[in-house]
Order: C-alpha cells, then sequence, then structure tokens
C-alpha cells in the first residue's frame, strides 16, 4: 500500500538533491500503476493518484516540477518545507 508519507518522502529526497528528476519520474509511474492496479482504496487515493500521475509526467514540458508545484503537493500531504543554507 502506497501511503502520503512515501510521497512526502520521495518529494523530499528529489527537492534535496538525493534523488534525480528521471528517478523521481519512474518511481512515480511505477507506484502508480501499483496504487491504480491495487485492490486497496484508501481515502488518499484520489489525491495520491493525480500528484503521481503530475511527477510521473514531470519531465515533459506540460508537467514542469517548479517550486510551487512540489510545495503545493506537499501542502497537500500536510507537510511544509523550510528552507536551510549549508556549506556546498
Amino acid at each position: 500500500m502506497i501511503t502520503r508519507d512515501d510521497v512526502v518522502r520521495q518529494l523530499l529526497a528529489y527537492l534535496n538533491g538525493e534523488l534525480a528528476l528521471p528517478e523521481l519520474v519512474r518511481w512515480a509511474e511505477d507506484t502508480l500503476f501499483i496504487l491504480t492496479d491495487s485492490s486497496t482504496e484508501s481515502p488518499d487515493e484520489a489525491a495520491l493518484i493525480r500528484i503521481l500521475g503530475y511527477l510521473g509526467a514531470g519531465d515533459t514540458p506540460d508537467f514542469p516540477l517548479t517550486w510551487d508545484v512540489l510545495t503545493g503537493f506537499l501542502d497537500e500531504l500536510d507537510t511544509r518545507v523550510r528552507v536551510m543554507v549549508s556549506p556546498a
């Protein structure tokens, strides 16, 4: 079962540079397939399907993964983002 926390972890990994765009897109596509193929239904399923669908298309110009889009998804998943600067 895919949860909000799973999606949040992947989004934060991407924003923190721990996950490359192609990896995020591939994860979202695979996870979307698993979620829509599952017989288990959760209250968050519609939101997760929409978010995963957008992330799965994030490597196309029509679905840009901008800061506003990604933080909007995180807000929707009850997660606030705070930027911290660290030396390179």
